[in-house]
């Protein structure tokens, strides 16, 4: 993991989070939680095969 990783996770966080107002104050509540809900599923794309090289890399450490 590097810390790339950690800039594209924050930068996506600081997008949802403005699209996440300006539609707020437009009165589309409904879509910013559609945003927030795409957002969250972006950022676990992202770190779920990170995860799953980390799990891989303690079964081989232990010999699981």
């Amino acid at each position: 993991m590097t810390v790339d990783l950690i800039f594209k996770i924050a930068a996506i966080g600081i997008i949802v989070a403005v699209l996440n107002q300006v539609l707020i104050r437009a009165g589309r509540e409904e879509m910013g939680m559609m945003t927030t809900l795409a957002g969250i599923i972006v950022v676990l794309m992202i770190l779920i095969p990170q995860i799953s090289g980390l799990f891989e890399t303690v079964k081989e450490l232990f010999n699981l």
